[in-house]
């Protein structure tokens, strides 16, 4: 018997905000809340990003006025608003209008004579026939130049493109703990890991009780690993302008840090780890791991995911110069302008419309999964289940990034899944696709055409899409782990978010049997049966996932188990529901810090107590099985 991996918990943080309890969600469907939902959203904005702090049930603004929860609202929607989603690149990232870099110029001295002294390892390997060298001391040497000779001149320019989806303003998860010159995506997965484990109102040390230790694992990595300046950005830049590499900045570089992170200052895991790399399918690569795990049941618990810090001026220019971003002058030619305004660089990301090419973004996105079993036995909130994922390649290429046949295998693939588990009414009426989405013109004419000819092939007549990049900006690797956190929104508050920075959608698209939305789509809380999450990366990297509802899954679950099991599963569901709410509660007055367990409970082999049946580890409950399974007994 299969176990069916379960969603337990959820955090994160993009640029809508904090993922836990929905709020980054929420944000993107404001204007559908109730009042005192939209005020819990924004009053969460407002702890992020230190524009108010509270205090015996009253809040405080950063110039000391005191107010009520429903005057700072109206104080500062406004800021809250413009400081979230995408928008122009802040200076927090780095200036658009100072963006440096080296150019190669020749210097003409004339009639003079040009001194300089150099040490030994400065000097070219080829040193020009009419440099004159005195070695002056050992490994120091001088040079009179004259004549013509080739510099390096530092130099600054405007960005090219200026757009991105940036974390709320002000918001810095390095302050919230012991950082250490950690790179940005470190510290967003340190944050992001904690809010979902704490999330799920069940203390990690309580889940560690019920399992081995090798019954856990952790997936999580990125696409293109940490450059900024603390990670392999400084490491391959700061030799070339005269700074010193650090001893960090290699091993800190790597893609799958996010999980040895994780693993060493947060669970303390000493199960299965691992970090796939799939381009943009990097976070569904993950999560087929887990899933994989949990139901052949050799993990128990998985915690599963991304995190990507791609607003750099390197990375941003790397991707322009592939014409794959939106450009400002593109932008500008789209809607005939002479100049863009912050409200016109928010639309600069559009889905399946008139585009111009993608919008970078960053996210940290953590999923906590388990096998239904465990799940009931602890009363874990369940939030929805992913059967499978589905992955395949698009075979021969002629250019490496250009799309190709692999996502019609996935997509159609996860679409046959939901029809034989769900049945084919529920599949054509009550399923919807979080496509990949990107906004450009390549993207919008090939995806579309995989949607439009799977639903042609299931029959399906108005398939609704959702893209939420139009929000958030591409946040390469995690891209999937945004569209799972906001799927699971749907179940819980009934609305697809439209596609709303698209003023129309382009002629090129295919749509025939698809429902494209530039408004929300209310659909009910009930209403969607399930959520096919489709991701196409660059190299041929195909991903789509099946994600079930929480409705569907709990009905599954009333087959499996009995009457009694579940009774006692919704009395243990009360419990941890409350947990939660502590914890969502406690984020909300700014006082939920991350984890970050530096130092702790640090093990060494002569700790361990091992023999030729099982290793005991101090801390763990159980201890590790060695009476592993024969796989090839048959023939030994």
């Amino acid at each position: 018997m299969s176990q069916l991996p379960v969603i337990v918990g959820f955090g994160g943080i993009n640029p809508a905000g904090r993922a836990s309890f929905h709020h980054a969600y929420r944000r993107l469907i404001l204007d559908k809340l109730d009042p005192e939902s939209r005020a819990e959203t924004l009053l969460d904005l407002a702890m992020l990003t230190g524009l108010a702090s509270s205090e015996d049930g009253q809040y405080q603004t950063q110039d000391g006025q005191t107010y009520s929860i429903e005057g700072l609202i109206k104080e500062l929607e406004p800021q809250l608003l413009d400081s979230t989603l995408i928008r122009r690149i802040e200076k927090d990232c780095f200036d658009v209008d100072q963006v440096m870099f080296n150019k190669q110029a020749s210097l003409n001295c004339g009639d003079n004579t040009l001194k300089f002294r150099l040490r030994k390892r400065q000097m070219p390997v080829n040193v020009p026939e009419h440099w004159q060298v005195t070695e002056t001391a050992p490994g120091q040497y001088d040079i009179e130049v004259s004549g013509q000779m080739d510099v390096i001149l530092p130099d600054s320019k405007t960005a090219a493109v200026q757009a991105a989806g940036q974390l709320p303003s002000g918001f810095t998860p390095g302050k919230l703990y012991q950082s250490r010159n950690h790179p940005r995506n470190l510290q967003m997965t340190v944050y992001a890991a904690s809010d979902a484990l704490s999330s799920t109102g069940i203390p990690f040390e309580k889940i560690t009780e019920k399992v081995a230790p090798d019954q856990i694992a952790v997936y999580a990595s990125n696409s293109i690993g940490q450059l900024d300046d603390y990670g392999f950005g400084g490491l391959t830049k700061f030799p070339a302008i005269g700074k010193r590499t650090t001893s960090k900045q290699m091993p800190l570089g790597y893609a799958q840090m996010p999980a040895d992170f994780v693993n060493a200052y947060v669970l303390g895991n000493v199960g299965t780890t691992g970090g796939a790399l799939g381009a943009c399918a990097t976070f569904l690569y993950n999560l087929r791991s887990a899933v994989n795990d949990i139901r052949s049941g050799r993990r128990k618990v998985v915690l599963v995911g991304g995190s990507d810090a791609p607003v750099t001026p390197e990375i941003i220019e790397g991707f322009r110069a592939m014409g794959a971003l939106a450009e400002d002058k593109a932008l500008l030619a789209l809607d005939n302008l002479t100049e863009l305004s912050e409200q016109d660089y928010r639309k600069a990301c559009r889905p399946f419309g008139n585009n111009c090419g993608f919008t970078i973004g960053e996210s940290s996105q953590f999923v906590l999964m388990m096998s239904d079993d465990l799940a009931i036995e602890l009363g874990a909130e369940i939030y929805g289940a992913v059967p499978e994922v589905f992955v395949n390649a698009d075979g021969h290429k002629k250019s490496i990034s250009a799309p190709g046949v692999g996502n019609y295998i996935t997509l159609a693939k996860s679409a046959a899944l939901i029809k034989k588990m769900l049945g084919e009414e529920s599949l054509k009426e009550r399923s919807f696709v979080q496509a990949h989405g990107t906004s450009t013109p390549q993207n919008r004419v090939t995806e579309s055409h995989v949607i439009n000819e799977t639903a042609k092939a299931f029959d399906i007549q108005n398939w609704p899409v959702a893209a939420v990049k139009c929000y958030l900006g591409h946040s390469q690797g995690t891209a999937g782990g945004d569209q799972l956190s906001t799927s699971l929104g749907v179940w819980k508050y009934g609305y697809i978010p439209g596609i709303v920075t698209t003023p129309e959608f382009a002629e090129d698209v295919h749509q025939s049997n698809l429902l494209l939305s530039n408004q929300h789509i209310e659909v009910g809380v009930t209403g969607m049966d399930s959520v096919l999450l489709n991701s196409k990366g660059f190299g041929g990297n195909n991903a789509s996932a099946p994600v079930l509802a929480p409705h569907v899954v709990n009905s599954m679950l009333e087959k499996r188990y009995s009457k009694e099991q579940l009774s006692c599963y919704r009395d243990k569901l009360e419990q941890t529901r409350a947990a939660a709410s502590a914890y969502d509660q406690s984020a909300l007055r700014g006082d939920a810090n991350p984890i970050y367990l530096y130092d702790n409970n640090v093990l060494q082999g002569e700790d361990l107590k091992i023999s030729d049946r099982q290793i005991e580890l101090p801390g763990y409950n159980n201890p590790i099985s060695l009476d592993v399974d024969n796989p090839f007994d048959d023939i030994c």
